[in-house]
């Protein structure tokens, strides 16, 4: 104890020396230096004046803040009562823009405007022909309250109706602060709305107008009571144009108000809502011919140079009148004429001929006529991107016995199905898709109007048969051209191949169809074409070849290109 004590006393009268660099240590020096921690730094107190300051600044802050809320409790408390008794938070929606439509070239089809009458967007589509590819929609609805029991726009028709959930995106909402007098004093954004998806079709809407206008002036000035046409691609199913006639106003169904005109629509007896195209089924006529002599070919009933005679008509007994004859009889006497001939200038009795058989010429039978026109997808549905397609009737026996309380099936019947006549029933669709598989030597390839991702969705069949079969009906169709029926279409700028059709139509017989089907250019082709028009008088010698060669004339100027 003694001990320690003496030790203190010793050290604390000790003179120790102490080394400047005790005093002032170098950073650098220390290895474990914690400069985040501001160690190694000479700290100095916080001045007066900046106490003074922070100080001030916070008193003033507090003295606003008492100030605003004296204000508010205070002064503005009982209208602010009365405001928060009185309003309402309504939810309310926010539409969202549906997805614009254009055509190839990306021109607006359909898109939105606005309108100060509307709480929603307007729908507006490009006039004239357009009406049944793009169809119409149904807008957002409200009951008498104002509460909205449809909150969407829903497609109706068209591709507005096909390709309806990618247009039309996905709404948004907000709530909004409301007064009894509908007076909004605050709203917030809860959701925010999606735009629907832009459509890029395949359409021409230069080819597509004036294609339309062409069918319309042409049923109008021959009294026709419609029409339709059809331009596509033959190697990818492109639909560059595609029309009928007559047709609605897409903006006026949407909307809804003019309802004279609505009416107006619904007692037509041209029936304006049918697309003609895709869901109007007409007899075809001689335009099934060379799909039928491809048949024969393949089933080798007949060789293409083989002459059969038309003097006019044949006749076979009359199965119902013993002794007496039934005359089927062409248009004309075409005398003796091959495959290719007959093809050129439509003779029936040739076609009556391979198709039935008559004095010792094979025919195909129905079976096969029904087997070769189905090969070619006329008589089935194409399976193209638009809603209310119709498939085609092909006449045979168990057809006959269903639809003519039980009658048997004759030679006639298969004599007037080989030239596209009796219960024979297509789609200009149909045509369209037949001829091209035909200009592209056996691909039957599915139409469709939108390019892009979609368009790979399509299927696409073969049809295994020769190619020099193809090549006699093609020939045929250029003989049609240079020397034929579908003479019209022998331009200077384009090679065409073409075949036209005149169907009766009518109880009286006193009615036509008129078609022309055919592909250019004729050395390598691109395109295929169908025109339909209905129920003209048989009197006319004007027929639906002129209507191609009116737009042919009109696409050597306007959209050469195409004829390339």
């Amino acid at each position: 104890m003694i001990r320690r004590i003496l030790r203190k006393q010793k050290i604390k009268n000790a003179n120790f020396f102490v080394e400047p660099d005790e005093i002032f240590l170098d950073s650098k020096n220390l290895q474990n230096f914690d400069r985040q921690q501001f160690e190694g730094r000479i700290e100095k107190p916080i001045s007066k004046k900046n106490i003074i300051a922070i100080g001030s600044f916070f008193f003033l802050f507090l003295i606003i803040f008492s100030a605003r809320l004296i204000y508010l409790q205070i002064n503005k408390g009982e209208s602010y009562l009365n405001r928060s008794e009185n309003n309402v938070l309504e939810k309310q929606i926010i539409f969202s823009d549906r997805g614009i439509i254009y055509d190839r070239n990306k021109k607006e089809l359909a898109w939105n405007k606005k309108d100060e009458n509307f709480i929603t967007p307007i729908r507006s589509y490009l006039t004239l022909g357009f009406s049944h590819i793009l169809g119409y929609v149904s807008y957002p609805t409200q009951d008498k309250s104002g509460n909205y029991w449809q909150s969407e726009f829903i497609g109706k028709d068209g591709l507005e109706k096909q390709y309806d959930a990618l247009l039309k995106g996905e709404n948004g909402s907000k709530i909004v602060e409301i007064d009894a007098r509908k007076v909004i004093h605050s709203e917030n954004i809860v959701n925010t709305p999606k735009r629907g998806a832009d459509l890029i079709t395949t359409i021409d809407s230069r080819i597509q107008t004036e294609l339309f206008s062409l069918i319309k002036n042409f049923a109008t000035t021959f009294s026709f009571s419609g029409g339709a046409g059809i331009l596509i691609n033959i190697n990818n199913g492109e639909i560059l144009a595609s029309t009928s006639y007559p047709e609605y106003d897409s903006e006026i169904l949407s909307l809804g108000n003019d309802t004279t005109k609505i009416n107006s629509y619904l007692t037509d007896k041209r029936k304006v809502f049918l697309d003609r195209t895709i869901s109007g089924l007409y007899t075809p006529g001689s335009i099934v011919k060379p799909f039928f002599a491809i048949g024969a070919l393949t089933e080798g009933i007949i060789n293409p140079t083989k002459k059969i005679l038309s003097t006019g008509s044949i006749s076979i007994p009359n199965p119902y009148f013993p002794g007496q004859e039934t005359v089927f009889k062409d248009w004309k006497a075409h005398g003796w004429v091959d495959m290719r001939e007959a093809i050129a200038v439509s003779s029936d009795v040739y076609f009556y001929e391979i198709g039935g058989g008559f004095d010792g010429q094979e025919g195909l039978g129905i079976v096969n006529l029904e087997k070769y026109a189905k090969l070619f997808g006329i008589g089935e549905k194409t399976g193209l991107d638009l809603p209310d397609e119709k498939e085609g009737v092909i006449p045979s026996p168990e057809w006959k016995i269903k639809n003519f309380n039980g009658e048997v099936w004759r030679i006639g019947d298969t004599y007037h199905t080989a030239i596209g006549q009796y219960g024979f029933q297509v789609t200009p669709m149909e045509m369209a898709r037949a001829v091209s598989a035909l200009a592209n030597y056996g691909t039957l390839i599915t139409p469709h109007y939108i390019l892009g991702d979609l368009e790979k969705e399509q299927q696409i069949l073969k049809i295994d048969l020769k190619k020099e079969y193809f090549d006699v009906a093609h020939e045929g169709m250029r003989q049609s051209v240079l020397a034929g029926t579908s003479g019209l279409l022998n331009v200077s700028y384009v090679k065409v191949a073409a075949k036209t059709g005149t169907a009766q139509v009518g109880i009286s017989k006193n009615k036509v169809n008129s078609w022309v089907i055919g592909f250019f250019p004729y050395d390598n082709p691109k395109y295929a074409f169908a025109v339909m028009m209905e129920a003209g008088p048989s009197s006319n010698q004007t027929g639906a070849s002129y209507i191609m060669r009116q737009l042919f004339d009109w696409m050597s100027i306007n959209t050469s290109e195409h004829l390339q």
